[in-house]
């Protein structure tokens, strides 16, 4: 359970420090030319997306390649702390599977998601990340899972849940045609 609630603290502090504050800021001709690709890989993700896949995946990556290190050792190799570190793998791959489901298939529609469309709290959460798009409130919110609360500390709650009730009504209108 650490590593999925640290993953998430994770994520918030990567997308908002490094991938926003820290890259965006820099104005396109003061970037050296180590970090033009490494900011291209997020900056793909706010753009319109050709295809299945963008650059911004690669995160997936860069985070799968800890936790299949940490797995690995755990599985291999016997005692406690081999055994924390299976756990902080499993945490870690958890948070991946659902982050790839809210993420990628809730918000971003990259795949059908099912039923978890309709999990309240999670549709809180779809409809945080797509204000977090659309740039109101200093980008807020940098996380994902803890988005709506992110939502609410800066003032947008309001603006969330009329978000959310147009959403509800745009729905039924579509159920009723």
């Amino acid at each position: 359970i650490g590593a999925v609630v640290g993953m998430e603290m994770w994520a918030r502090w990567a997308h908002r420090d490094l991938w926003h504050d820290w890259m965006w800021n820099i104005p396109e001709e003061n970037r050296a030319e180590w970090n033009k690709p490494i900011w291209g890989l997020h900056e793909s993700h706010h753009m319109p997306r050709e295809g299945a896949f963008e650059a911004n995946d690669v995160f997936a990556i860069t985070n799968a390649l800890p936790a299949i290190g940490l797995l690995a050792y755990g599985y291999f190799c016997p005692g406690l702390l081999p055994g924390c570190c299976f756990g902080a793998g499993l945490g870690i791959t958890i948070y991946g599977m659902a982050y790839m489901f809210v993420h990628d298939g809730l918000v971003h529609r990259r795949f059908p998601t099912g039923p978890i469309e309709e999990v309240p709290y999670l549709k809180r959460v779809a409809m945080a990340h797509k204000l977090h798009h659309s740039g109101k409130y200093g980008g807020v919110p940098w996380g994902l899972f803890l988005g709506p609360q992110e939502v609410e500390e800066a003032g947008g709650l309001a603006e969330l849940d009329k978000m959310l009730a147009d959403e509800e009504a745009r729905k039924a209108l579509a159920e009723q045609i």
